[in-house]
């Protein structure tokens, strides 16, 4: 992997660096990101050298933060987020840092998170990405019905599709099956599926498993 590999964006911000120290910072960044999927401990390894080699660099603690949270390092990933956002502002991240409380097993904090100024300004897939999470939360606390209602909005359109869709319409099946309205999470799970271009839900298989192995 070359420091070249790395977003330019992110290269920009490595400049503060001696030339070196930002060849190896990018380095370990590019590799952080190519291994995240497929072994996001070795790459949470790559994460923190960087972060020890650039500490006082933003990007690199978001960066830090977000593969913490894919190794499941729920308290490392929301101190580095916190982190981040202090050194630049912003509020992009707030749905992770909720999911990192519901990991940590304080669902009340992502509720609050999600009740907060900043994401009140969220709009688009950010925003439904952290109703999704507060739905979650809600759910963690067997509150039902407060879940659906908190991912009703005009998102919520069968004809939608792509990944954020397909993520919002899953999450609303879900929890109208929690809620004990089946018939309507079963066509959500259906409507999630044909949303789902790239398979990356198992919206089909909880149809069929509510149809009994029926679902059209």
């Amino acid at each position: 992997m070359q420091a070249s590999d790395l977003d330019p964006a992110v290269r920009r911000d490595l400049l503060s660096l001696d030339k070196s120290n930002a060849e190896t910072v990018a380095r370990h960044m590019v590799m952080a990101v190519e291994l995240l999927e497929d072994d996001p401990r070795l790459a949470l390894a790559h994460a923190r050298a960087a972060r020890q080699r650039a500490g006082r660099i933003a990007v690199v603690r978001e960066t830090a933060g977000v593969v913490a949270y894919h190794a499941e390092e729920w308290a490392e990933a929301l101190s580095e987020l916190r982190t981040a956002r202090r050194m630049s502002g912003g509020s992009g991240l707030l749905a992770v840092m909720a999911d990192c409380e519901r990991g940590l097993g304080r669902p009340e904090r992502a509720i609050e998170l999600g009740r907060s100024e900043e994401a009140q300004a969220l709009t688009g897939d950010e925003a439904t990405e952290l109703r999704i999470v507060v739905a979650g939360a809600r759910m963690d606390l067997g509150q039902f019905d407060q879940a659906v209602v908190t991912l009703q909005s005009s998102d919520l359109d069968p004809a939608r599709t792509g990944s954020a869709a397909a993520r919002l319409f899953y999450a609303y099946a879900d929890a109208l099956v929690a809620a004990g309205r089946t018939d309507e999470g079963l066509q959500w799970f259906l409507n999630a599926a044909a949303a789902d271009e790239d398979g990356e839900t198992d919206a089909e298989e909880r149809a069929t498993e509510l149809t009994g192995g029926d679902a059209q």
